[in-house]
């Protein structure tokens, strides 16, 4: 089984419990405004690693990754539009032992048939899954992302449903992610799934912006600056408030 690979991070420590073993896959539908990985957007290019491949190069750094707690995590770009390769990868993991974390949009997520066999089959071999949410009002979060949000939360209900452990993430961007009726909003949203084990603000940053410009792109919020830190407890704040009272 073949994967198309962007890049990988060996001693990965964001991504997840422990050292993680971060492969970032290559391909994504959105096209968020604020997106540090514009490189891995393009579907289907890549370098091209076989299950064998990774296991081998991880197995390496094994000793680490245990002794921390960590594992593996796959990010992107989209790791879902490769569905096939992550349960091959993530079947080949669990024989090691070794813990599953998915990093996800949920920007693929699908309600077709084939589709749903796939992941009900890959969330059986995952331990974690780290979900992004952009932005909960529909119009924003496509003029954010280029698509609706529909779908990812119906994503989230999924992995609710299915009681996958989830760790919530929110890109704060001032002025287009940080309103706080979006964020209550957001909050009760989060509050009513019930396998949220933690709940992460990113604070908006601008470390991508020579990507875009390596890609001939123009770089849509070179306004924008980083959220304060008070913003940011906000909006952690306002995100758990309701998550608290469930626990």
């Amino acid at each position: 089984m073949i994967g198309n690979i962007h890049s990988i991070e060996t001693f990965g420590t964001v991504d997840g419990p422990g050292i993680r073993y971060v492969i970032f896959t290559q391909g994504c539908l959105l096209r968020c405004q604020f997106c540090h990985n514009a490189d891995t957007w393009e579907i289907g290019t890549g370098k091209q690693m076989t299950v064998s491949e990774i296991i081998e190069d991880l197995k390496s750094y094994l000793p680490f990754i245990e002794t921390s707690g960590g594992g593996i995590t796959v990010s992107g770009g989209e790791p879902l539009l490769q569905l096939p390769f992550l349960i091959e990868l993530f079947k080949e993991c669990k024989k090691l032992g070794i813990h599953t974390t998915i990093d996800s949009s949920g920007g693929c997520y699908s309600t077709a048939p084939h589709f749903q066999a796939q992941l009900k089959e890959l969330i059986e071999y995952t331990d974690l899954v780290l979900l992004d949410i952009k932005q909960i009002d529909r119009q924003k979060h496509k003029s954010l992302t280029g698509m609706g949000n529909d779908h990812i939360l119906e994503f989230a209900k999924f992995l609710s449903t299915h009681e996958v452990p989830v760790w919530i993430r929110h890109v704060l961007v001032p002025t287009i992610t940080d309103d706080l009726e979006d964020l209550e909003k957001l909050g009760e949203f989060i509050a009513g799934l019930h396998n949220v084990v933690k709940v992460e603000v990113l604070p908006y940053h601008k470390l991508g912006v020579y990507k875009w410009e390596a890609l001939g792109l123009s770089y849509p919020l070179t306004h924008i600056e980083p959220p304060s830190e008070s913003s940011v407890d906000t909006a952690y704040r306002l995100l758990t408030k309701g998550l608290k009272r469930n626990q």
